[in-house]
């Protein structure tokens, strides 16, 4: 028991150590947390996805991925371009300050749309592969009998991450009621997806 308490915590700081950090899934969470667009849905997804590729890692399936490279490529390739995409949406809303508002949830996109950008972010990031399924998975397999208790440490931290940056980001609402605070905030999102889309492209 106290060897299990003790990956599990491990896990739980290897985890946030690696999710807590600019990227483009915590940006896209934290707009749709401070707009208060299907959020529930959005933590649901991140932290769902994360305890499946953990659990994925855990299990060994990283072994395959690491023999498989041209897949990895490939991720890369599709969510490069895909980042770049959505940065240069995010580039034109804070080009257009009349179409942001933090009031109102009729403004925002539909629950689908939201749904299918946070899937893309996700499942389209090969960074999200080499944290979870080879370092984490790799790092779980030291822990040797006590692996998957550090696995649910890790998707525990996951869950406190997501849910803390989608439902915190609330406290935000009362200074994003302004335009030129949403005109900041995309044109920050815009850097940091079109630079994190060029980066990984060049990397294919």
């Amino acid at each position: 028991m106290h060897q299990a308490l003790l990956a599990a915590l491990a896990g739980l700081g290897t985890g946030l150590s690696l999710i807590v950090a600019i990227g483009a899934q915590n940006a896209f969470v934290l707009r749709q947390g401070i707009r208060r667009e299907h959020v529930p849905a959005i933590v649901a997804i991140c932290a769902l996805s994360d305890a499946v590729l953990i659990a994925a890692g855990v299990g060994g399936i990283g072994t395959v991925v690491r023999h498989w490279p041209s897949a990895v490529s490939a991720i890369a390739c599709v969510g490069g371009l895909f980042l770049v995409g959505y940065g240069l949406l995010a580039a034109r809303r804070a080009m257009r300050p009349a179409a942001l508002t933090a009031e109102g949830g009729t403004v925002g996109g539909s629950l689908r749309a939201a749904v299918l950008t946070c899937l893309a972010m996700t499942w389209l990031n090969p960074h999200v592969y080499l944290d979870t399924l080879l370092l984490l998975g790799s790092v779980a397999n030291g822990y040797g009998g006590a692996r998957w208790p550090f696995g649910v440490g890790a998707a525990t931290g996951s869950v406190l991450w997501f849910s803390g940056l989608g439902f915190g980001a609330r406290v935000l609402r009362r200074p994003f009621s302004r335009p030129v605070a949403w005109r900041v905030l995309d044109a920050c999102i815009a850097c940091t997806m079109v630079t994190l889309g060029v980066v990984m492209l060049t990397r294919v």
